[in-house]
């Protein structure tokens, strides 16, 4: 490993123009390189990186930061672990977490690399948050409340749907963790509405809630990253009853996932080989510099 961590980000969309600037204002890493489909039109802030279209092209890589659709991180994270190479992803449909973390465990292990799964802001630093409140109040009930904001996982697979031109998927909070999903998409011409709508609505990201989708002329006018939530905890410490905590934030969507993200792969590099989610590494292991200094300050 060289002294600065070398990551390579793969994907340069909403996430991955993030995770470039949480690098570059991190003085433990540098950039390896940028992994992106189109390299003959390179955006003017990558002039000074490598672009290029796979990560093997690039030149000591220590971690690869996967901010590609979370449907296709299996694929990218599989592609980079075989190469030796730390991954760090933002995987975000919650029922399909474990069964990631055993297939990329056996895969990182094989090739002595370490895997950090859905390392996002939900799931991700709110579930380790979740986690210390369960610690606190070991029986009780527990509510995460999302939104009122824009979701870039289920905007994203809104638009892998046949017929979608543009989209933009809505999370409003009804309380008790319970959300509505409001979908706004621009229609591509030849498809019928209500078969696209229908589609949208029986798809694994929207199916276990209320989902409403209306055709809009331009999404771009609906667009804003801000997003959010209220996590809620009533329970039980020892015997004693009604303790009631609270986390709430209110933050912009993709520069939070990227700097979780960037946090875990400072970590990756202090782990055994494996598949790891965010509740399975030492906080502390996320930020730079020594333990002992955070230690003092913090605790």
């Amino acid at each position: 490993m060289s002294e600065k961590i070398r990551a390579a980000v793969v994907g340069y969309g909403n996430i991955g123009r993030y995770v470039v600037e949480a690098l570059e204002s991190a003085s433990d890493f540098e950039i390896a390189g940028i992994v992106r489909r189109d390299v003959a039109n390179i955006p003017s802030e990558l002039k000074g990186y490598d672009v290029v279209n796979t990560i093997s092209q690039l030149k000591v890589v220590d971690v690869a930061i996967l901010c590609t659709p979370t449907r296709s991180v299996e694929k990218f994270a599989t592609t980079c672990l075989e190469l030796g190479i730390n991954t760090v992803d933002s995987f975000d449909i919650h029922t399909q977490i474990l069964p990631l973390r055993q297939s990329l465990h056996a895969t990182a292990k094989k090739h002595n690399a370490v895997s950090i799964i859905s390392a996002g802001w939900d799931p991700g630093s709110d579930s380790v948050i979740r986690t210390l409140l369960e610690a606190l109040a070991p029986r009780g009930i527990t509510y995460t409340n999302f939104g009122p904001g824009m979701s870039m996982g289920h905007t994203v697979a809104v638009k892998a749907i046949a017929g979608v031109r543009a989209a933009l998927s809505m999370t409003i909070p009804m309380g008790t963790g319970v959300h509505r999903r409001m979908v706004y998409i621009e229609l591509q011409d030849g498809y019928d509405f209500h078969s696209v709508a229908q589609t949208i609505k029986a798809d694994e990201y929207f199916a276990h809630d209320e989902t409403h989708v209306f055709q809009v002329e331009d999404v771009e006018a609906l667009k804003d990253m801000g997003h959010g939530v209220l996590m809620e905890r009533k329970g039980v410490s020892g015997n004693t009853q009604n303790q009631l905590f609270r986390f709430d934030m209110r933050i912009n969507n993709p520069a939070l996932t990227a700097q979780v993200m960037v946090g875990s792969a400072r970590a990756s590099m202090k782990l055994q080989p494996g598949a790891y989610t965010l509740i399975e590494i030492p906080v502390v292991d996320l930020l730079p510099g020594e333990k002992e200094g955070w230690i003092k300050k913090l605790v």
